[in-house]
């Protein structure tokens, strides 16, 4: 199975549209997903197999720091190892834009995400109460990126 990486674009925000709520997660909706994609301080990458979408993450970009705001798979493609290959090209395109450092937040029960992101470096600055739908408290992380 090849996994390729490339920048997301509005073809791939059309071709997932209507089943962005049903495969993947119900974080954002297709007109919340194409502000960002137009935004010039978010960059967003793809995975794809045989040309089927199969992930998708981001960053916003604030001066030196790079802040993930999702980083997700097709339900049926996960634990496959595609969270990781899209980490692991988010924080090389951080560095490419010679980024200070990458925060993010994940859900306090995410106890797998969690352990990835420790592998790669992140380390645990606290909580925000009630983050995730008023309901669940997050874990913020960050990573100090080597480029600087």
């Amino acid at each position: 199975m090849e996994i390729k990486i490339d920048k997301m674009n509005l073809t791939d925000l059309d071709k997932i549209s209507n089943i962005l709520n049903t495969d993947f997660d119900d974080f954002w909706n297709y007109n919340i997903f194409k502000t960002e994609l137009e935004n010039k301080n978010s960059k967003y990458i793809v995975a794809k197999i045989d040309n089927e979408i199969v992930g998708f993450a981001g960053i916003w970009i604030a001066i030196d720091e790079a802040h993930i705001t999702n980083i997700v798979t097709k339900k049926i493609y996960r634990k496959q190892g595609i969270g990781k290959i899209l980490l692991e090209n988010l924080i090389i395109l951080s560095n490419k834009l010679h980024l200070h450092s990458i925060t993010l937040e994940v859900k306090q029960s995410n106890i797998p995400a969690i352990k990835l992101y420790e592998k790669y470096g992140f380390e645990n600055l606290g909580i925000r109460k009630n983050y995730y739908k008023g309901k669940e408290d997050a874990i913020i992380m960050t990573k100090l990126l080597s480029n600087k």
